[in-house]
């Protein structure tokens, strides 16, 4: 029987599906949980418009991925809409990251004209106390909302974002509520990672047993949502959605297309990476780990996805610590990479959220304790 690609470090078969880009720091919010720390103000060393194009270019001739133009603020790059094109005409999809704050309806139509299929908006909370309070600036959810008013006017479609704490997490259900009441297409809540801001929050990470009961509430809301769910930063959903179908009877069906496509955990420098405003390469934006830098590179993303050290390592599972790296799921799980290196400072750490115990784990403790 061959080997499955992720067990041996096999580099065939890896092809970005989606890739993340920070297009600027800059934010005009100051969210508690934020990975870059970001603030309303100039950075220096940002991607220009020529770099972004010679970038596009290089992805393009090779793959074609979802874009995700995100920030910070993507709005406030004043060449976001020449951008946009870009990405469109290059043959792959744009999508977009936004906090809403700065989007009108005249904005909204000009930004799916020039090729963006969706944006995202996130609300922490379904009422103004629960989401200001998160994003640290009063007034922050009446301008998501009006940013989510906005799109509807404009057809542009939109999805809602939320990142799940404890301070949260029994609010949920109200805030996908709210969300299909606003029209949103789809809710994908964001399991805290203690990066950056969020290192300063790091008690409202949630508890191996209260993410255990949130995935499993998770998966109950996403049988019976009337909008696409999907899970993001949790890898070990997808043991719990294996266990359960178990259950239940069924057969996991995976969908690795499209936005809302379910299909592992951990996706870093497998099926997704991370571009930072410098041009940084990572897993994800939320471990600032460095798998190349496209300046060092002439811009060629493909050769840091084929031969970055990072990537490779993470593509082998046998390169997995602790129960991770025996896990029964691990294929399906991965662990959530960032979430390791932000709580124990190791990034092939076991998932230090996860309260599951792999086969045969307790006496295989139990003989390194003899």
């Amino acid at each position: 029987m061959n080997a499955h690609p992720h067990e041996h470090g096999n580099t065939e078969g890896f092809t970005p599906r989606l890739i993340a880009w920070e297009l600027t720091r800059s934010c005009p919010l100051s969210c508690k949980h934020c990975r870059a720390a970001a603030h309303h103000g100039a950075y220096e060393g940002e991607l220009d418009f020529t770099e972004v194009a010679r970038v596009v270019d290089g992805i393009a001739a090779r793959f074609k991925p979802i874009i995700i133009l995100t920030g910070g603020e993507p709005m406030l790059r004043p060449d976001l809409l020449d951008i946009i094109r870009y990405v469109a005409k290059s043959g792959m999809r744009p999508v977009m990251a936004t906090c809403g704050s700065l989007l009108t309806e005249e904005k909204a139509v000009a930004i799916k004209e020039a090729g963006v299929e969706r944006i995202s908006v996130s609300l922490d909370g379904p009422d103004a106390a629960s989401h200001d309070a998160f994003r640290g600036i009063p007034g922050a959810f009446q301008s998501a909302m009006a940013g989510l008013e906005a799109a509807r006017r404009a057809g542009l479609e939109f999805q809602v974002n939320t990142t799940v704490t404890r301070s949260n997490v029994g609010q949920l259900e109200a805030v996908l509520d709210l969300a299909v009441a606003q029209g949103a297409v789809a809710f994908h809540p964001f399991l805290l990672v203690p990066i950056g801001r969020g290192k300063g929050i790091q008690e409202e990470v949630l508890s191996g047993d209260e993410y255990e009961r949130v995935l499993n509430r998770i998966y109950d809301l996403k049988m019976i949502s009337a909008i696409p769910f999907k899970p993001t930063c949790a890898a070990h959903y997808y043991r719990v959605l294996r266990q359960r179908e178990a259950e239940a009877g069924r057969s996991v069906t995976r969908e690795t297309h499209g936005l809302d496509a379910m299909s592992k955990g951990c996706m870093g420098g497998m099926s997704f990476a991370f571009i930072s405003h410098r041009g940084v390469v990572q897993i994800c934006g939320f471990l600032e780990e460095e798998a190349g830098n496209l300046r060092d590179v002439d811009y060629d993303f493909a050769r840091i996805w084929d031969e970055s050290a990072l990537f490779l390592k993470l593509r082998d599972f046998a390169n997995y610590n602790g129960k991770c790296g025996v896990c029964e799921y691990r294929r399906w799980c991965g662990g959530c990479r960032a979430r390791a290196y932000g709580l124990t400072g190791d990034y092939m750490a076991a998932e230090p959220s996860c309260s599951f115990e792999p086969k045969g784990w307790r006496k295989r403790m139990a003989k390194q304790e003899d």
